[in-house]
């Protein structure tokens, strides 16, 4: 995140087109993939994606077009079986 704030304050995203690059959801998703990729316990990684995801729902759904009407329903559907099955377990 320094490195990312650091180069920004020296070449400036926005001046680039990139301003995406520093917005405070983003560097949520940034978190999210750092915990994913270096803890050998995902939980903390996944909860952070899944509020990037909830932030974001909007350009999730432009991103899927017209597959978002089914893509969303069944992931809540799965999420939802999952979800009762870890708790009966």
């Amino acid at each position: 995140m320094g490195a990312l704030y650091l180069i920004d304050k020296l070449i400036g995203f926005s001046s680039h087109g990139l301003s995406w690059v520093m917005q405070k959801d983003t560097m949520l998703l940034y978190a999210a993939v750092i915990f994913l990729w270096f803890k050998a316990d995902k939980s903390v990684g996944i909860i952070l994606a899944g509020l990037w995801l909830i932030q974001n729902i909007g350009l999730v759904v432009s991103l899927l077009g017209q597959m978002s009407g089914y893509l969303l329903p069944l992931a809540l559907l799965l999420i939802g079986i999952l979800l009762y099955w870890l708790s009966s377990r």
